[in-house]
């Protein structure tokens, strides 16, 4: 089968397990999840013909996935992709850039590039702001608060990425009752401890009690939620923040469900936090 052929086929073969989704269940069913047993077998010493891989995928996987790209689906909080965005994805993957290097993908770095700019841009952020992507909401808690960590601790005078953490002046982190697990999993591999934070009494609504909360200094994290995960509620931050910037402490923003509908509020975080 050419390459060509073998590419209809996937696209023809995702048409229509699209097309059905209306059709079926949101679950799979217990027979479809006892079929993924067919794919229990040794590693293959030779290699597959694509287009036998293909139909087996379709034939056993397809039935035993859940249909979250229908609009039937309200688990957890998983949305579907646009139509636009599918087909994009689908030539993006056949582009199979390496996206690390400027040098290595123009035509990614560029969209990137613009991505993120228009990322600025939806949350009225300054367009000198720095911005990333990454993997989801556990990375990006690490990869932002590493950055709080790093910069408390330089301007207590210490370098952590080359002196690392024995020996180094405490942090303090402070999180609301209903932090999600996302952020005390980072602290935990941040090496700054998920039992070690202190924790603010919320409301009913999952949002911190600013009444609650004791004094920051300039060796606190302060981790808001702008948006509950279960409530979509945001964290009283224009209380907080002053108080926060005050005191020289950090601002950390989990903002992964509602920080859409939190622009203006996540941007005074942000630039608390700097």
């Amino acid at each position: 089968m050419t390459i060509r052929a073998l590419l209809h086929d996937a696209a023809n073969r995702a048409a229509t397990y699209l097309e059905g989704l209306p059709s079926r269940s949101v679950a799979p069913s217990s027979d479809a999840v006892a079929a993924l047993a067919h794919f229990d077998r040794p590693l293959p010493e030779h290699p597959n013909d694509p287009s036998r891989v293909l139909s087996e995928l379709d034939q056993y996987g397809s039935p035993g996935t859940g249909a979250s790209a229908g609009g039937r689906y309200f688990g957890f909080v998983i949305g579907a992709t646009l139509p636009g965005a599918l087909a994009a994805n689908m030539l993006a993957t056949s582009w199979d850039q390496n996206a690390a290097l400027v040098v290595i993908s123009p035509t990614t770095a560029k969209l990137e590039s613009i991505a993120l700019r228009w990322l600025l841009d939806a949350l009225r952020l300054p367009p000198t702001s720095a911005a990333g992507f990454v993997t989801g909401a556990t990375m990006a808690n690490f990869t932002c608060l590493a950055a709080a960590r790093h910069t408390l601790l330089q301007r207590a005078g210490w370098d952590v990425e080359a002196q690392g953490l024995f020996g180094a002046p405490p942090l303090h982190v402070v999180v609301g009752d209903e932090v999600h697990v996302t952020a005390l999993k980072a602290l935990a591999m941040l090496g700054l401890g998920r039992a070690r934070v202190t924790r603010v009494p919320v409301d009913d609504q999952g949002r911190m009690r600013a009444d609650s909360m004791q004094p920051l200094d300039d060796r606190t994290i302060l981790c808001l939620q702008a948006g509950n995960v279960n409530t979509g509620a945001t964290d009283p931050m224009a209380e907080l923040i002053p108080r926060a910037r005050a005191a020289g402490a950090w601002v950390h923003v989990d903002g992964a469900f509602g920080l859409w509908a939190a622009a203006a509020p996540a941007r005074a975080a942000l630039v608390a936090g700097i």
